[in-house]
């Protein structure tokens, strides 16, 4: 199962090779898929490359996640073209991992650039947003819409609008990409809602002007909503330790200690 030279980002050439090996019937129908640790040793990626492929399969239809289950195949869909004209890199994109990832690279130096220049005009807008987060997540919306402000707030508190527009436009992908948009619907079907404490902890940082505390608040905060996403996504049976399980999120994560 190991992958050729390939231009396309690997998780499309993950989803790409197993789909064929579904069309060729290695993996058959109704059955179960290997499971996610046996997929990423056999074609020598990371386990959320492995996650984003089978997504990817799902939104195609020749995949079923079944949380705490695995990965199922499933019956071909009504006139499916079949694996020869799965073009993967065409319409689906980012994946959440990858553009959380890049987020927080971006948005941490964002934090720690507008805690030194942050008005008190701006940190009262932001403290209202956060209030407005946590009525939001009483009343369990879906609409993220006092987050996505939060993290826009801070972007233009830079004063730099090449830093804001980055920003804005990793934020826009969320929902532009078809299978970052598709996971993270996933994380709000299994109750993932913004994490208020963190934000507030955020806002501590800028109103102190402490560049780093607002750093490290800010991509901790990223991090953990990496976590969030693997645990909503998780498609293996959960019949692990307690103590396996978070070695396993653990590896997911090394490359946050950056």
């Amino acid at each position: 199962m190991t992958l050729t030279p390939d231009t396309r980002r690997l998780y499309q050439q993950v989803a790409s090779a197993i789909s064929e090996s579904i069309e060729s019937g290695k993996y058959q129908r109704g059955r179960r898929l290997p499971s996610e640790r046996d997929l990423a040793a056999g074609f020598g990626v990371s386990r959320p490359t492995i996650r984003e492929a089978m997504i990817a399969l799902e939104i195609r239809g020749l995949a079923e996640i079944r949380h705490g289950s695995g990965i199922y195949v499933t019956e071909r869909p009504p006139g499916h073209a079949g694996a020869a004209d799965l073009d993967l890199a065409a319409d689906l994109d980012i994946g959440a991992f990858e553009l959380t990832e890049a987020r927080r690279l971006f948005e941490g130096e964002a934090a720690a650039l507008a805690a030194t220049t942050i008005s008190d005009e701006r940190l009262q807008e932001l403290k209202l947003v956060v209030a407005e987060m946590a009525g939001e997540n009483a009343r369990k919306e879906q609409s993220w819409a006092a987050d996505r402000r939060f993290h826009i707030g801070i972007a233009r508190a830079t004063r730099n609008t090449a830093i804001a527009q980055v920003i804005e436009n990793l934020l826009d992908l969320q929902h532009k990409s078809p299978l970052c948009s598709y996971m993270l619907e996933r994380a709000r079907r299994v109750g993932v809602q913004p994490r208020v404490s963190e934000h507030r902890r955020i806002l501590v940082a800028l109103r102190k002007h402490d560049p780093k505390a607002a750093r490290n608040a800010m991509r901790d905060h990223l991090a953990r909503v990496i976590v969030d996403l693997l645990a909503a996504t998780e498609p293996d049976a959960l019949d692990d330790s307690p103590a396996r399980s978070e070695k396993r999120r653990n590896d997911y994560i090394r490359r946050l200690a950056i």
